[in-house]
């Protein structure tokens, strides 16, 4: 059997395979870095909002969709003779509708462009509806979702405390969280996908999904930690133990989860190309492979550095090492009593006298006779032996 399938199997079993959690400063590394770089990717590159958050114009035109009714959509607007419309966003609504979103137009711009659609779908510039969307509205939506977020997480923290009894459990869910948040916002200021309102209601959908995960791995390292005394192991130990048991069955969530997912994902960029449906999958790809990864590498590791450096964890440790300590010199005891032992019962070679008729002598072995001292049968008649 293969090494990996064996180990595999094992984990399957919940045995105790891998130690995670003595390389926890490997994963602080790892996760260091992919942060930098979402923060880099911040500042340089920065977030495409879409014209919700921003502002702009938007059309909509009575046209029967074709594969591509996008593209002639965004020709016809770039060559509508109004400057500076380079950032230009298309969406299908149905099988009837083309949306068109620009930037802030002013009335004269306005006009051009609406009879420029009209002139495309062939129907009266009247049919082609426009509405004005101002910064201002998408300046309130992110304020709210700030502050909507802010006492999500305060909340969370709040019940994550009291259900497990321990506020280090709550803190390191809620970094968990945050880290997830941050690497989501970093793909996409590197992908270059535009941040809409489904994106928001993707990300407060992963906030669920890592909450999730992150409290499997803590209610078992809950049961575990109660039987520390019986195990006589510490409280890296007891909670590596639980990730290995919860690795299998977190694995196989985050696959099932993200499958779908990466279906929606191919969907909008291959298919679609545009449109609310490869904004939404690539936050909930994205955010459920980083919160399967923080809930096992970083939450878990946060938590055992911190319930580490408790006095009571402290205490633990030494009573383990003097109760390791007697072992080990109970054990030399013995090694050293058997070899004793050993010793004084080596075999002791007897000299005897030959001449002490006194001594116990095994009897020698028969002898062979010579053909001539063979005993002889003797030879009866019927007679004597029927008179014997």
């Amino acid at each position: 059997m293969a090494t990996p399938f064996r180990a595999l199997v094992r984990l399957s079993h919940g045995e105790n395979v891998f130690d995670l959690l003595s390389r926890r400063r490997r994963w602080y590394v790892i996760s260091a870095v992919v942060l930098t770089l979402c923060i880099v990717g911040l500042f340089v590159r920065g977030l495409n909002l879409s014209i919700e958050f921003r502002g702009g114009s938007d059309f909509r035109v009575p046209h029967a969709v074709t594969a591509t009714t996008v593209t002639e959509a965004q020709q016809v607007v770039a060559k509508s003779g109004v400057p500076d419309l380079s950032d230009i966003t298309v969406t299908t609504i149905g099988a009837n509708t083309v949306q068109v979103q620009t930037r802030s137009l002013t009335s004269p711009e306005v006009t051009e462009v609406r009879g420029a659609l009209a002139r495309w779908a062939g129907v009266p510039s009247e049919q082609v509806s426009y509405s004005l969307i101002g910064a201002s509205w998408g300046k309130q939506i992110t304020q709210k979702g700030i502050i909507a977020l802010s006492v999500f997480l305060v909340l969370v923290g709040i019940a994550i405390a009291l259900y497990f009894r321990d506020w280090r459990m709550a803190v390191a869910a809620i970094v968990a969280v945050l880290h997830d948040l941050l690497v989501t916002i970093g793909i996409y200021a590197w992908v270059g996908f535009s941040v809409t309102p489904a994106t928001l209601t993707a990300l407060l959908t992963i906030l669920g999904y890592s909450l999730y995960d992150t409290m499997v791995v803590f209610d078992r390292v809950r049961e575990n930690v109660h039987e520390l005394p019986s195990h006589r192991e510490t409280y890296t130990s007891a909670a590596n133990r639980s990730l290995n048991e919860v690795l299998v069955r977190s694995i196989n969530t985050t696959i099932i989860g993200v499958l779908p997912v990466l279906a929606l994902l191919i969907a909008g960029v291959f298919v679609l190309g545009t449109g609310p449906i490869k904004d939404l999958s690539l936050a909930m790809f994205v955010g459920m492979i980083a919160g399967s990864y923080s809930s096992i590498f970083i939450a878990a590791s946060l938590l055992v550095d911190m319930k580490e450096r408790t006095a009571e964890m402290r205490d633990w440790r030494r009573k383990l090492a003097r109760h390791e300590e007697r072992e080990r010199q109970r054990e030399e005891s013995l090694a050293a009593a058997m070899g004793a032992q050993t010793t004084s019962t080596a075999p002791v070679v007897l000299a005897v006298d030959v001449n002490d008729t006194s001594a116990d002598v095994a009897p020698a072995p028969p002898q062979p006779l010579a053909p001539g001292d063979r005993h002889q049968p003797q030879h009866r008649t019927r007679e004597q032996r029927r008179g014997h």
